[in-house]
């Protein structure tokens, strides 16, 4: 059973190090600082990086995929949850699940597509330990969103294609929805958010990434 708590490295006085790191570098919704604060990071990577887990860094989660570091974490969340109020949320690669379950305890239903079935797999289990239930999962390819549950108030995506899907475009909610995705090839992204209005789209961007890129069709195994 996994310690949710942690000890040593994973440890309170280890999370709130973290949280003045990100307060240094400018995020400033305490309601997101307070839920990285409570989410234990640390069981969503492989117990032998467990203790790096409150680092502000990107770690391997196995399957050429990484968990996002927390100050890109903090930084999506933020911008998605100060854009508009969020019902419905739609999350592109769920990957172990741990920006999945920052978001799911600000939003009212989550929405997680992963393409990569074990990834998906691990990532319910860890989810089910902090017994968070507003979440629906699909093991499909992200990049044509989940059309069925659509339109979405907003869009995360943590992979970067070379430029946005229009399917994912096209699941917006006319009134406003915001879709933050990192865009452009493997050595440099830009992070973008870009809001609907009826058919206008309007987009900004936020910062410069490194996301693993977004890739198409489904893992089995």
């Amino acid at each position: 059973m996994q310690n949710l708590n942690g000890i040593g490295m994973t440890s309170q006085r280890t999370r709130e190090r973290l949280l003045g790191r990100l307060m240094d570098q400018g995020i400033g919704s305490m309601e997101v600082l307070d839920v990285i604060r409570s989410t234990p990071r640390h069981i969503f990577l492989d117990e032998a990086l467990a203790h790096r887990a409150y680092e502000d860094v990107a770690l391997p989660i196995g399957h050429n995929q990484t968990i996002s570091q927390p100050y890109i974490v903090a930084k999506m969340t933020e911008a998605i949850i100060h854009s508009g109020p969020i019902e419905t949320i739609l999350e592109i690669g769920t990957g172990s699940g741990y920006q999945t379950a920052v978001i799911a305890q600000l939003a009212q239903k989550v929405f997680t597509v992963e393409r990569i079935k074990p990834l998906l797999d691990r990532a319910k289990k860890n989810l089910k330990l902090l017994k968070l239930r507003n979440i629906d999962y699909k093991h499909d390819d992200g990049s044509l969103g989940w059309e069925q549950k659509a339109p979405f108030d907003a869009i995360m995506t943590t992979a970067a294609p070379q430029r946005i899907p229009v399917e994912l475009l096209a699941q917006l909610n006319p009134s406003g929805g915001r879709l933050i995705i990192p865009v452009g090839a493997d050595n440099q992204q830009e992070l973008k958010l870009v809001t609907r209005n009826a058919e206008e789209y309007s987009e900004s961007i936020l910062d410069i990434v490194r996301f693993v890129p977004l890739l198409m069709g489904q893992v089995q195994h």
